[in-house]
């Protein structure tokens, strides 16, 4: 296939279809993965499968070549170092992030309202509040346990609801919804009124251990309509957690390939972080020292030295990948005019000179070989200058770390919705282009 890109007049070529088997793959990931820390299981059992092995932090790195991992929390680094690769090898990272806009379990979850039983949520991150509105929700999160052991657990039954108001009730409702978070945010799960500990004995025993064993927990909710494909011919993707699992389960695949074809020329990484969504200042997030703290030891348990450390950091590469904004049909407006990326029409280059993204010229550069050699299409994704951009972990690790840093994704509909929408092939376009990025 002849690589293509966006023609001069920013227009897009006509896309070519792919086997699915990809998006299929994606779909039974997304499934298995309602909380960051399924997406952390998840990636991992693929990585076991493929011959990579645990790292714990806690322990002695005596580690050379061979399939690596850490994992801590909803955050995971995972690398594959070539036998005969120098100290000073340098990196090529995938960059992505575990979490997604919810509604999160607060502390004293048991509460009720005139007759209703409710649980007590926060919100988290930036979501389209009304996209939870009147969707069947699960549970799922990580319960930790007495010993400081944790257990992961997953209610992927309809138990939850939060209930709009009928219209009856607000006649004005369809010339614009107010949601106040703190009042109408809280979900429904029964009738009654407010039974203390009745939550967690519940989700204790739907993970199957004692309710007065756990010391406490981080639960989420999630919406259980299964991911599937859309449209008359199934060119669509609609799904939760998009934003931004498509790019971990893309570079999770792109390391395993990378792994069979591994040479000494660069060493990949995937490194994948918890708490993007709210700023990534956290020890399992981007602002965090894990993904430095790995790859400097990563250098020392191959015999490098601390110079070893800076000459590969210069020789580092990392791509940020992440989703973008799909030019939307009813708001054309809100996009730049000359920039309109479409759905499986390959993976977006995502620029702004302000720095809400990293990219710049040589950054852009890099990835058009990487899809290049792919021989997939790609699209250059910027703001209208009239609306604020967003940011990814690709500044953050820029300067974090000091590395060069490009950022990519797909484009994508309804971000941060309860559900999602993409196209059916760009997953597996931008698999593509992360597989020979991580090669290269």
């Amino acid at each position: 296939m002849t690589p293509r890109h966006e023609a001069p007049d920013g227009t897009a070529p006509t896309p070519v279809r792919f086997d699915r088997s990809h998006t299929d793959d994606l779909i039974d990931f997304l499934s298995t993965s309602p909380s960051p820390y399924h997406a952390v299981a998840s990636a991992v059992a693929r990585l076991e499968a493929a011959g990579f092995r645990e790292l714990r932090e806690e322990d002695a790195w005596v580690a050379g070549g061979g399939g690596w991992y850490v994992r801590r929390g909803g955050a995971l680094i995972a690398w594959f170092a070539p036998e005969d690769a120098d100290p000073s090898t340098g990196f090529s990272i995938v960059g992505a992030h575990t979490d997604s806009p919810n509604l999160r379990v607060k502390p004293n979850p048991d509460t009720a309202a005139v007759g209703w039983r409710q649980v007590a949520v926060e919100i988290y991150g930036g979501p389209l509040l009304n996209s939870w509105l009147d969707r069947d929700l699960g549970l799922s999160g990580r319960l930790t346990l007495r010993d400081g052991s944790h257990r992961l657990v997953r209610v992927d039954r309809a138990v939850l609801r939060v209930p709009q108001l009928a219209i009856h009730l607000d006649r004005s409702v369809n010339e614009g919804l107010t949601l106040d978070r703190q009042r109408h945010m809280a979900p429904i799960w029964g009738l009654g009124g407010a039974e203390e500990g009745a939550l967690i004995r519940f989700v204790a025993e739907e993970a199957g251990v004692p309710a007065d064993e756990v010391a406490g927990w981080d639960l989420m909710t999630h919406d259980v309509q299964p991911p599937g494909y859309l449209g008359r011919d199934g060119e669509l993707l609609a799904a939760p957690r998009l934003d931004n699992l498509l790019s971990v389960h893309a570079g999770t695949r792109a390391l395993i390939d990378a792994a069979a074809r591994s040479s000494a020329t660069r060493i990949p990484v995937l490194a994948a972080f918890d708490h993007e969504e709210t700023g990534s200042e956290s020890d399992t997030g981007a602002q965090g020292p894990l993904l430095d703290n790995v790859l400097t030891r990563s250098v020392l348990a191959r015999g490098g030295s601390a110079e070893d450390r800076l000459r590969a950091f210069a020789r580092t590469v990392c791509l940020s990948s992440d989703m973008g904004h799909a030019v939307h049909p009813n708001y054309a407006e809100r996009h730049d005019p000359g920039h309109h990326p479409l759905p499986n029409r390959g993976p977006i280059l995502k620029v702004n000179v302000n720095q809400r993204y990293a990219t710049d010229g040589s950054g852009r550069a890099v990835f058009a070989a990487a899809c290049e050699r792919a021989g997939v299409p790609w699209q250059s994704f910027v703001s209208n200058n009239a609306m604020p951009c967003g940011t990814t972990i690709g500044p953050i690790t820029a300067a974090r770390l000091g590395i060069r840093t490009v950022d990519v994704g797909i484009a994508a509909l309804s971000m941060h919705s309860a559900r999602e929408l993409c196209g059916a092939d760009d997953p597996y376009l931008l698999g593509a282009a992360l597989a020979a990025f991580l090669a290269g």
